[in-house]
């Protein structure tokens, strides 16, 4: 008999969606602590169950580079759910959540440099050394960035293949400062943006670069928290079949 499940949380709010995830088994693909963080400041205890997909994707092959991190967060999702159902097909998740976020150069408060001139957007990673902490806010200061995460939701379904898959994706822009190089130097030398994309964490010593943040700051954080809850209540108006397998 599988163990009884409940990731909702006495905080959460009573929406419908809510509602819908009482007593189910909820995995975040992720061992990122600050979505786990967030997820639990809105009321949903997600089991933590990291995916091994390898995160490789040639971005090149996007003719849209938003949806880069939208597939990449899928992949994290289907390879857990089905990696579980494997390993346990008496106790199948009902929800998997993948995320993936990504920090993109160059974006303007209503459109992109490339949709102006052609130049195409830079995908920042996490930095892979100090001088290249330091490159990444040197390019970024004083200029916009857009930090973009992809949401990809794995639930299962009675037709093939047995699971079906919703995704959205949320973009940030994010102001930089015109910030003198010995602030950027000091925040180098604290090593806080070596695991962080774009080289910069916002809820840390990083917001001290930070002019101002357009749309959601949890997402710049790694989980748009608002825009995934309106998903699941999408899913509960539209499909009434939705978390009932």
């Amino acid at each position: 008999m599988a163990p009884q499940r409940n990731a909702v949380l006495p905080t959460a709010l009573k929406t419908p969606a809510v509602q819908k995830l009482t007593n189910k088994r909820v995995i975040l693909a992720s061992a990122s602590p600050r979505r786990k963080e967030i997820l639990q400041t809105l009321g949903l205890a997600a089991e933590i169950v990291p995916s091994t997909f390898a995160e490789d994707l040639p971005i090149s092959s996007f003719e849209d580079i938003h949806e880069y991190p939208v597939s990449t967060a899928t992949q994290k999702a289907v390879e857990v759910y089905q990696r579980l159902l494997t390993d346990a097909p008496d106790d199948p998740p009902d929800l998997v959540i993948g995320a993936d976020t990504v920090v993109f150069t160059h974006a303007l408060p209503s459109t992109s440099i490339e949709m102006e001139t052609g130049v195409r957007q830079e995908l920042l990673e996490k930095p892979s050394s100090k001088e290249d902490n330091m490159r990444m806010l040197m390019d970024l200061n004083g200029s916009v960035c857009e930090v973009v995460t992809g949401v990809s939701l794995v639930y299962p379904i009675l037709s093939a293949p047995g699971y079906e898959i919703k995704s959205i994706d949320e973009r940030t822009l994010v102001f930089f400062g015109d910030n003198p190089d010995h602030l950027l130097k000091a925040y180098v030398d604290s090593e806080e943006g070596l695991d962080r994309a774009g080289g910069f964490a916002v809820q840390g010593r990083g917001n001290l670069l930070i002019r101002k943040i357009d749309g959601d700051f949890y997402n710049v954080m790694g989980f748009p928290g608002a825009s995934f809850f309106k998903l699941l209540e999408i899913l509960v108006e539209e499909d009434e079949d939705f978390l009932a397998i």
